[in-house]
């Protein structure tokens, strides 16, 4: 069992950041992928960044160059620094991970923390 905690969301004007952070705890495997969903009322779940056991990042082309997926040394905590806020950024964000390779497919993920809000306004 894994238990994914989300922090950070918030209201921001557009061109501003956040950053959210991601507490996990329980049995997490060596091999492993970590990752950032977002959903908007309506649409369907889709992957934001994803990061895999050897360090490796993955970004959807809405958010590269703009956000980054990064672990801190020695924890299980996992962050997305998000930079250049758009509206279109606006959604609900989660945690998830799942025991093999990162996917973009949010339906293979194993574990989902409760999301966390983002809300940029223009």
């Amino acid at each position: 069992e894994v238990d994914l905690v989300e922090s950070g969301g918030g209201s921001v004007q557009a061109g501003g950041s956040l950053r959210l952070s991601c507490e996990a705890s329980g049995y997490i495997t060596s091999k492993f992928c970590m990752g950032w969903f977002r959903q908007t009322p309506g649409k369907e779940r889709e992957w934001v960044a994803l990061r895999d056991v050897s360090g490796a990042a993955k970004y959807a082309e809405s958010v590269k160059g703009r956000f980054a997926i990064f672990q801190e040394d020695g924890k299980n905590l996992l962050h997305l620094q998000m930079n250049s806020l758009e509206r279109e950024d606006t959604a609900m964000y989660y945690c998830a991970t799942r025991s093999s390779i990162c996917v973009g497919n949010w339906k293979q993920y194993d574990y989902w923390g409760q999301g966390t809000q983002v809300t940029v306004s223009s």
